[in-house]
């Protein structure tokens, strides 16, 4: 059975399964010595978890059970979780509880949502590989012998989804956080427009383009958190692929595909079309255009030096130093340069918000290459080159405000790829039931 929110519900509802239970199912996983625990949850199972636990069974008791009642959730290390250290895959920051429950934490905590420990990640969500060289790298679940990356930032909150260890993770996604473990790992992962979702209480990376996310094994579970994190209901369902404008962008974001990409996201458009969806291939204007805004790192870079200056100016040997390099980029760019790229960005989202509008969503592969191996990338010119390939195609939604969606579309058994759907700013609950429709369509192609 495969393991859902709908189902766990189902099984709370029935009294088949309890909180507690499937807590303990998670738990066991994680604590598996000849698992990846240690590296997906590097700081042990949250303390609190029994007790959220135990509370959630007890309220179920009394008729009380929220959206996410008794759901066991991970929790990327850079959400404030009251009474948790928040350290972002980092060593610098203080060793200080957080006082609060950041908002989009209390509106999980208040649907019921057991937490069941923070995930590992990137540092400070700074690249798109996954590997952490402080606290380990989760290894992917396919081919785990090989040793391939788990994608990132939200590296362990993949792992803790493929591997049972939780039924949905929480992550953040400034330039495809969530979407790219999500595709190298065979899951779903959901980037929102931005603002609908709070970011106080995170430790940012770029607040121009950070959203928080999160990755399950299905878009409706995906729907079913984002609700809760953006207040709002999740769409009442799939929607109908007959007739269905996708757009098929040309381009950039097509090439440099392995040979195991380019044969299944050929194989998923005939699906598609199949299905009764009307493909078109089109050229963005203003996707040729980003370049002009990510000179010396562009945004991402001087809005993350702006807010570790003085963390840099103390404990620099501290860091990552792939980190710390991406960091430094922005010590290239003047005032004005920012200026004059924040302006720009925002004429290029008006722009692509009008380019969108003969189309329901734009399908492209999430990223063009499948997971290589860790050992692969220990030569700082092959690690770097991969993080620019991993985040190229993804980006482009966090840089141009646009929702997005990573949709598993590879065979059972194969190397995972993931089918990237984009939609326009704030169609965020069209765009599930869109990638709920066409997850229904690839499952048969699928099994």
């Amino acid at each position: 059975m495969e393991a859902t929110i709908a189902t766990a519900q189902r099984q709370l509802a029935a009294g088949s399964a309890n909180a507690l239970s499937l807590l303990a199912s998670c738990v066991e996983r994680i604590c598996n010595p000849g698992g990846e625990g240690a590296r997906v949850f590097p700081h042990g199972v949250s303390m609190a978890a029994r007790k959220q636990a135990q509370a959630s069974d007890m309220l179920r008791e009394q008729g009380v059970a929220g959206p996410l009642a008794g759901v066991p959730v991970s929790v990327k290390d850079l959400f404030d979780v009251q009474g948790d250290v928040t350290r972002a895959g980092a060593r610098v920051l203080p060793e200080r509880a957080a006082s609060a429950d950041a908002p989009v934490i209390a509106r999980l905590r208040a649907a019921g949502a057991v937490f069941v420990g923070r995930t590992n990640m990137t540092e400070f969500a700074y690249s798109g590989v996954g590997i952490n060289p402080h606290y380990g790298t989760p290894r992917n679940p396919y081919d785990r012998q090989a040793g391939r990356i788990p994608g990132g930032s939200s590296s362990g909150a993949a792992v803790s989804v493929t591997d049972g260890m939780a039924l949905a993770a929480i992550g953040s996604d400034t330039g495809g956080s969530c979407r790219i473990p999500a595709a190298l790992c065979g899951i779903a992962g959901f980037k929102p427009t931005a603002r609908r979702v709070p970011l106080q209480g995170t430790v940012p990376l770029s607040p121009s383009y950070d959203s928080v996310g999160c990755l399950a094994n299905t878009v409706a579970c995906c729907a079913a958190v984002d609700a809760v994190m953006a207040g709002e209901v999740p769409p009442a369902g799939p929607a109908p692929l007959a007739g269905l404008r996708l757009a098929v962008p040309t381009g950039l974001v097509l090439e440099g595909m392995s040979d195991e990409v380019a044969e299944v996201f050929s194989r998923t458009l005939r699906r598609l079309s199949a299905a009764g969806a009307l493909l078109q291939d089109v050229s963005f204007d203003s996707w040729d255009q980003l370049a002009g805004i990510g000179a010396n790192g562009g945004l991402v870079a001087a809005e993350a030096s702006a807010w570790h200056g003085s963390l840099l100016a103390e404990q620099a040997d501290r860091y990552d130093p792939r980190v710390l390099s991406r960091i430094r980029l922005a010590d290239g760019q003047r005032a004005a340069d920012y200026l004059r790229m924040l302006q720009r960005r925002g004429e290029l989202c008006r722009q692509a918000d009008a380019e969108l509008a003969g189309f329901d969503a734009v399908v492209l592969p999430t990223v063009p290459v499948v997971a290589p191996r860790i050992a692969d990338l220990d030569d700082d010119e092959a690690f770097f080159s991969t993080n620019r390939l991993l985040l190229r195609n993804p980006a482009i939604a966090n840089m141009l405000d646009l929702c997005a969606l990573s949709v598993p579309c590879h065979r059972p058994g194969d190397a995972p790829v993931g089918l990237m759907l984009f939609g326009r700013h704030l169609s965020d609950r069209r765009l599930l039931a869109i990638g709920m429709g066409i997850e229904g369509a690839l499952r048969h192609e699928r099994g």
